[in-house]
């Protein structure tokens, strides 16, 4: 693979399915994955959009959350993660790519369907980097099923808590600690305008993620603080090995997009540093669709 940014066929630019066969049980580790999925570890330049800001990124172990976490270090960012503890292997790879760009780590082990909790993490965010700028909404529960019967209730909670109510309990205790310039960056998915039969209650949720953010962009501006949508398509992370994806769809996962393969996910963090900085200062209640050609609407 050459350097990602030099100019080249972006259709050849990551492998490309037939991938193995790799079930992995929930929540999945992107350390387990095969090919690796490139976080931006050794290629993302960071050239200081984010000096000084504090951000808080949930599900910042693996998948997007870690190729933001590791852009906004590099940028010049204190980041803190949240991550469920069986996730740890994955966070501390994290946790120390932050910390070798000379920034502040902050490790928030602990399950996001507890509301105290989510309200908790926020507080040990502002103590451990002294405030918080920079909010970013990704952690995600998605279980494929191939029928309506077989959502269960339970599921239904389950992704509902983690992707919806975890969203809110989450934003309401950092509101008040943002300052004008901050920034709120909510991740939903091509699912919530294309959204696939096997993920009714995923979809559902994505959507939601759209509207709320639009929503809570009205409310924020008042207060000069931004929020914007990223919502991408087929992207190979941890989440698709470990259920969310049947594991004959993993194998050829990203075929059917125009450019024949996944996306990484380094190839979101640029987006999210975008959001994040001040160079973004006229986008506010936007989405912003990184989906391999499809489109978002």
């Amino acid at each position: 693979m050459t350097d990602r940014l030099t100019m080249q066929d972006p259709r050849a630019q990551y492998p490309q399915p037939p991938f193995k066969r790799q079930p992995q049980p929930v929540p999945g580790l992107a350390a387990d994955m095969d090919p690796k999925p490139d976080h931006g570890e050794t290629s993302y330049v960071g050239h200081g959009r984010l000096t000084g800001r504090k951000a808080l990124i949930t599900g910042g172990d693996s998948g997007v959350g870690r190729a933001a976490a590791i852009a906004f270090a590099r940028e010049g960012a204190d980041v803190a993660i949240s991550y469920l503890p069986s996730e740890e292997a994955d966070a501390k790879e994290v946790i120390a790519l932050i910390e070798a760009e000379g920034r502040t780590a902050v490790a928030l082990p602990g399950d996001i369907t507890d509301e105290a909790w989510c309200r908790e993490l926020v507080k040990t965010t502002v103590d451990g980097l002294g405030g918080l700028d920079v909010l970013v909404i990704n952690a995600g529960r998605q279980q494929n099923r191939p029928s309506i019967a077989e959502v269960s209730s339970d599921d239904f909670d389950k992704t509902m808590k983690t992707n919806l109510y975890a969203m809110h309990w989450i934003t309401q205790a950092a509101v008040p600690h943002l300052p004008a310039g901050a920034s709120v960056i909510t991740t939903a998915s091509i699912q919530a305008y294309e959204p696939s039969a096997i993920l009714l209650d995923y979809a559902t949720t994505k959507a939601g993620i759209v509207a709320y953010t639009k929503a809570l962009a009205k409310q924020l501006l008042e207060k000069g603080i931004r929020a914007n949508v990223v919502a991408p398509g087929p992207f190979w992370t941890a989440l698709q090995a470990s259920g969310g994806q049947p594991p004959e769809k993993v194998e050829k996962f990203g075929e059917e997009s125009a450019y024949g393969r996944p996306g990484q996910p380094v190839e979101l963090a640029p987006v999210y540093v975008l959001l994040a900085s001040q160079e973004a200062s006229y986008i506010s209640g936007e989405v912003y669709g990184v989906t391999g050609g499809a489109g978002v609407a």
